[in-house]
């Protein structure tokens, strides 16, 4: 399944998913978002058993503000609606899976 990008107007896709949804909050200009954004990509591609998303907190201040992203990359996991996990900064690939399970 592809990476989708979220603004305003499809949040509901997210906050209704029946699936778990992993949420990548970065800025084209992060450096570490850089490095994350082809490991999102590679789950995107692995997993079709999660929606995975991002949002461009240049372009989504309401969101980012939502979720208190204070610090990019920001990677969320939701389910039925609700964060269940949450991390701040680079992490490898093993790292970001371990949130979807945890």
């Amino acid at each position: 399944m592809s990476v989708l990008n979220i603004n305003k107007n499809n949040f509901d896709l997210v906050r209704n998913s029946e699936k778990p949804v992993l949420l990548d909050f970065y800025a084209d200009w992060c450096g570490p978002c850089r490095m994350v954004s082809p490991l999102v990509d590679e789950i995107a591609r692995e997993r079709n058993d999660i929606l995975v998303a991002k949002i461009n907190v240049d372009n989504e201040p309401g969101l980012s503000a939502e979720f208190g992203v204070v610090s990019i990359p920001m990677l969320v996991v939701m389910k039925d609606g609700k964060i269940v996990n949450q991390a701040a900064g680079a992490r490898p690939k093993p790292q970001i899976l371990a949130m979807l399970e945890g």
